[in-house]
């Protein structure tokens, strides 16, 4: 049984309940957004300027009222993806570049939001995000493995460098995997207690304490630099130009789960949700974020649940959030002491749970076509890594293939009867099928030389373009031609406006 809308919230309610959600879902973020950004290739703290201002920037704009925008695993592994190649990572120029980055996807989600191609979200197909999705959470578990034994990663890739770590046992850090499988475990446990239970933050705070008792020797946060963030244009615009590919393939794929959440949240709620003023919203995030010298940032699932569940009544609780990370950021200097190995495991525990290959095989057991895009998109994820923003590019231009080679096959059905022909194409007539009718007419006709009567069944139609008719209007030519009388029946309501336009100009109506 479905469950019945909710009843408007009270003003006061509102602001109570959006105040209630807003802090609890910053207790989560903090966090969350020091180890994404390790992912992004920049220094902890800069993930908590990507995690202030843009969403206190979403949030006038947002179609959502439940959407928490911020740093994302996913998008987090494309910045590093993108820039690794270009500059060395948690350099300055690195971090500059990431900044120009999140401009760039700004940008173009606030074009495509302007111009109303919200639909284009809906252009990447389940098998392509299936297996990129698995690809890349692999990857970011793969990334974080050498931190989380305490190893420094030699840089030839995050597959070459997880498997180095892992048979590399002499090199373990053992504090390091303590910090880590500590970590691992409260937040496990923490999940009993409810999405709204900050168990990822007490987890912070713990090994922080303990790090700074014990004088831990490992891989720390270390300086965090003091006040709030300011804006800035000082950038290496000179390099927008090469991120663009990038920053198109980010704003599409970072866009995509938002646009998940928004809408079962939107369908629960019995709401509407706009697209297009969504990807509105994202821009202006990523818009600030970039201003702010933070990196691309995108919708969170995990944090739009908690924000709904903890009472939000409209999109200003993402704004309460911005806020409150705000205000953490002048006193983010307790967390200097916090183990690297901490945030890793941070990582590993979000994203563990998206490592579902069994979704590849899924879809392979409904559609062995389909199973075979989300097999090529995921062994693309991972041979061209970091680059996964063209492996993107590889899954979709392979399903595009797909889809046209399917529809370039015209089920054509033909039946010969005495005199008569009957033919019954079904599927979509367009330039791309019709060469396939008029081969099998003169095939026909060569092979049954007594038939002096064609009819075209046009009931299996599903789509007929400009070229279709004209192809239809050839196989009228050369029938009429071999000396046939022809009738065309069934033509679906769609069709009739270019059947009969070809009719009309052959003079058969």
């Amino acid at each position: 049984m479905s469950q019945p809308a909710r009843r408007p919230a009270t003003p006061e309610g509102a602001r109570a309940g959006d105040l209630i959600a807003g802090v609890s879902v910053a207790l989560i973020l903090i966090p969350q957004a020091l180890a994404y950004a390790v992912i992004a290739g920049v220094p902890p703290h800069v993930g908590l300027l990507a995690a202030a201002l843009p969403t206190i920037a979403a949030a006038p704009f947002a179609s959502s009222r439940y959407l928490q925008t911020g740093p994302v695993a996913m998008t987090a592994l494309l910045t590093f993806g993108a820039l690794s190649t270009m500059s060395e990572p948690f350099t300055d120029d690195y971090v500059a570049m990431a900044a120009l980055l999140a401009i760039v996807v700004g940008l173009i989600r606030v074009a495509i939001g302007a111009f109303r191609l919200g639909w284009i979200a809906y252009f990447m197909s389940k098998p392509v995000m299936t297996g990129f999705t698995v690809g890349a959470t692999a990857l970011i578990a793969a990334s974080q493995l050498p931190t989380l034994l305490g190893i420094e990663p030699n840089g030839t890739g995050l597959i070459a460098d997880a498997w180095d770590a892992a048979t590399r046992p002499r090199g373990w850090n053992l504090a390091a995997i303590l910090f880590g499988v500590g970590t691992v475990a409260l937040i496990l446990i923490s999940r009993r207690f409810g999405p709204r239970f900050p168990g990822v933050l007490i987890a912070v705070v713990g090994a922080t304490i303990v790090s700074a008792a014990i004088g831990y020797d490992g891989q720390i946060v270390g300086d965090i630099p003091a006040g709030l963030p300011g804006l800035s244009l000082a950038l290496p615009w000179s390099g927008a130009w090469g991120l663009l590919l990038p920053g198109l393939v980010i704003a599409l794929i970072g866009f995509t789960e938002a646009a998940a959440i928004a809408s079962v949240f939107a369908a629960e709620d019995r709401e509407t949700w706009n697209p297009s003023r969504e990807f509105i919203s994202q821009g202006a995030a990523n818009i600030a974020s970039g201003l702010s010298g933070g990196f691309p940032v995108g919708g969170s699932f995990s944090r739009s649940s908690v924000n709904r569940l903890a009472g939000a009544r409209s999109r200003w609780s993402g704004a309460v959030t911005g806020l409150a990370v705000l205000a953490f950021i002048p006193i983010s200097g307790l967390l200097e002491r916090l183990p690297i190995a901490t945030l890793a495991a941070v990582v590993i525990t979000a994203v563990a749970r998206l490592i579902r290959p069994q979704e590849v095989l899924r879809i392979w057991r409904r559609s062995r076509l389909q199973g075979g895009v989300a097999g090529v998109t995921l062994a693309a994820t991972l041979i061209l890594s970091p680059r996964i923003d063209l492996a993107v590019i590889v899954g979709i231009a392979l399903a595009v293939a797909v889809h046209l080679g399917r529809e370039m096959r015209l089920d054509v059905e033909m039946v010969v009867k005495g005199d008569t022909l009957r033919i019954a194409p079904n599927g979509v007539v367009y330039f791309g099928s019709t060469p396939q009718l008029t081969d099998l007419l003169i095939n026909e006709l060569a092979r049954h030389p007594g038939i002096e009567r064609l009819i075209i069944d046009m009931s299996g139609v599903g789509r007929i373009d400009f070229t279709g008719g004209n192809a239809l209007s050839n196989v009228i030519t050369d029938a009429k031609a071999a000396g046939l009388d022809i009738e065309i029946v069934e033509i679906p309501p769609h069709a009739r406006r270019i059947v009969n336009g070809v009719l009309r100009d052959l003079e058969m109506i």
